[in-house]
């Protein structure tokens, strides 16, 4: 298996011109195209609804290359979207490919793994039900990735649905009971059930150990290299789960770190080093070149507080505080990377520790 990886940038959540050109000069072969991960520049809430306006741009796109339906486009290809790109975040899309690789690198190298669960209905999110379904599917993607041990796992990004006004009436038509009635207060939630299944499927915890009561509740139960979204333009979850492996060929590792609040700077040069990068100090302009993604997740402290500072990020009336954590986090990954296009998602629940967040680096090896 060879994993390829290309970010292109995106004038607008329907901009598909540079993936376009790489296909044109043959960067990209869109036969071997298998995901995407990218961020738009729209709200990020339940409403936001540039996630599924550019996920039916590149479909249109992929559909028109490969002589297929859009509908086909979406059964090969996995769309993960983040919303919100504010500060210097730059609206984005990172490009995975897969193919079958000859030569035998003399590391371990990315590998990926790609599943979906079945529809989650509304009455599901953010309980047991959704916990377990995303679970087998990273037990899946385990096999398809070639990883026997999860310690080699550095990221798993899960998108899953939130509720909406359309499935809570759904619900309520079937006499269904829900974790909450408010679409953005079901994020939470979302997210969380998501981000407990990928450590019940990594053993990072035991069934056991979890109920539908400390879901978004109980946050000293987690997972550390969990990354998910919750968004209104699926039902199912997708999960990609990324690792090394010695199976795998290509020119790219992975790597992560935790992040302990969203101006740990040493938190993303962790990263940068346990994905292969060797420096000291600050990374050189020539090492960040070799520097291909970067997946962070970002969120205010459980008192609003930064190193023993006040913020108003859980106090602030007018932004939300996902969109202050992302900014802060971004320009502080952009000051050491100097590319913007960085994958900055709000929201950790059970994704690391209370106040902390998980980050992932993909190097050119």
């Amino acid at each position: 298996m060879k994993i390829g990886v290309h970010k292109v940038a995106m004038a607008s959540p329907n901009d598909v011109s540079e993936l376009a050109r790489k296909m044109d000069e043959n960067e990209i072969d869109p036969a071997e195209i298998v995901a995407l991960i990218g961020k738009t520049e729209g709200n990020g809430g339940a409403n936001d609804f540039t996630r599924g306006f550019a996920t039916l741009s590149y479909q249109l796109l992929l559909a028109e290359r490969l002589k297929t339906s859009p509908e086909q486009i979406a059964k090969k290809v996995a769309f993960v979207w983040s919303g919100g790109t504010e500060g210097v975040l730059s609206p984005h899309a990172t490009i995975f490919t897969r193919s079958q690789s000859a030569s035998h690198a003399t590391g371990p190298r990315l590998t990926l793994g790609i599943e979906t669960t079945r529809n989650i209905l509304p009455e599901e999110v953010g309980t047991m039900s959704q916990v377990r379904e995303v679970a087998d599917a990273v037990r899946r993607c385990l096999d398809q990735a070639g990883i026997s041990d999860p310690k080699d796992v550095h990221y798993v990004q899960v998108k899953g649905p939130l509720l909406t006004p359309a499935s809570i009436a759904d619900a309520d038509r079937r006499g269904k009971n829900l974790v909450t009635r408010d679409p953005n207060g079901s994020k939470p939630f979302a997210r969380g059930a998501t981000a407990l299944g990928v450590a019940l499927g990594l053993r990072e915890l035991s069934e056991a150990e979890l109920k539908d009561e400390v879901i978004a509740r109980r946050m000293d139960l987690f997972s550390a290299v969990a990354s998910t979204s919750a968004g209104g333009e699926l039902k199912n979850c997708e999960i990609l789960l990324f690792g090394n492996s010695f199976e795998a060929g290509g020119d790219f590792q992975i790597g992560h770190a935790i992040l302990k609040d969203t101006i740990d700077a040493d938190g993303v040069r962790a990263a940068l080093r346990n994905a292969g990068l060797e420096f000291s100090g600050a990374p050189s302009a020539e090492d960040v070149k070799r520097v291909a993604g970067i997946f962070a997740k970002a969120d205010a402290s459980p008192d609003g507080r930064i190193r023993g500072r006040r913020t108003t990020m859980l106090s602030d009336a007018d932004i939300n505080y996902e969109r202050h954590a992302r900014a802060a986090l971004g320009a502080v990954i952009a000051s050491i990377t100097n590319d913007p296009a960085i994958f900055v998602s709000g929201g950790t629940e059970h994704q690391c520790g209370p106040g902390a967040a998980p980050i992932a680096a993909i190097v050119r090896a």
